[in-house]
């Protein structure tokens, strides 16, 4: 049985795992989880032989302990990058139309202000940069400027009420575009608390497997209990391609 005090000291261990020992998930989380659980069980049928290789119950208990935790920080990144996708899919359409708006804008202006060259110049300064962080600053750079000569605006049927409309999808669209951006970044703290959490069950894992393998060398029946069996299939898949490609 897990306690809360072991869960609060995993965490706290997981905490403190540098970013340079971090390492990334090779595998589906399932997976892992799943046979780090049959590791603990396996490997408790055999502790009395684990000791003399130097792993102690207390050691193999800890697999559950680090498995329980990595699940649950796997899980919170879960939520994180599902809600990602989407805010993702969220972002594209308004995108669609926040580009169409600041293209006509752009449109408007430039005709709006031909005679005008310094507010011209303005506008082409406006439209140089690229990318979405750069639309989202335009539409709010475009509403000020439209704002201030409505009465050029006016007479050539643009409609001033797209001014406030722009103002408030550049407010709407970096938050979108935020939360958007949020799930993919590499140092998104659920996913490195994750990561963190990973490592640090692949510690005891690779402790534990490797005595395993030390000590039931030629004992194949209790042998196969410390491979991965994800990565056995894994490779042997790869070499009945590479058969198949010869």
């Amino acid at each position: 049985m897990i306690t809360n005090e072991q869960i609060i000291a995993c965490k706290a261990t997981v905490a403190k795992v540098s970013d340079k020992e971090t390492e990334e998930l090779n595998m589906p989380s399932t997976v892992y989880g799943g046979e780090s659980e049959t590791l603990e069980t396996w490997a408790n049928q055999d502790s009395d032989k684990l000791a003399i290789g130097g792993i102690s119950v207390e050691r193999i208990a800890q697999i559950g302990i680090r498995a329980f935790v990595f699940r649950e920080y796997e899980s919170a990144w879960i939520v994180v990058r599902r809600t990602g996708k989407d805010a993702e899919k969220e972002w594209k359409a308004f995108a669609t139309r926040a580009y169409d708006l600041c293209d006509e804008m752009k449109h408007a202006f430039k005709y709006a202000f031909r005679n005008e060259p310094e507010l011209l110049g303005r506008v082409n300064e406006i439209a140089q940069g690229t990318g979405d962080p750069d639309m989202i600053q335009d539409l709010k750079t475009y509403s000020l400027l439209g704002l201030k000569y409505q009465d050029l605006l006016t007479p050539i049927g643009f409609d001033i009420a797209k001014l406030d409309t722009a103002s408030s999808m550049s407010d709407e669209g970096a938050n979108l575009l935020a939360e958007a951006n949020g799930s993919k970044l590499k140092g998104n703290e659920n996913k490195v608390l994750r990561d963190k959490a990973y490592t640090h069950l692949k510690e005891v894992v690779d402790e534990v497997r490797a005595c395993g393998k030390y000590i039931f060398w030629k004992d194949k029946k209790r042998l196969v209990g410390y491979q991965s069996d994800y990565w056995k299939s894994k490779n042997t898949r790869t070499k009945k391609t590479e058969l198949e490609q010869a």
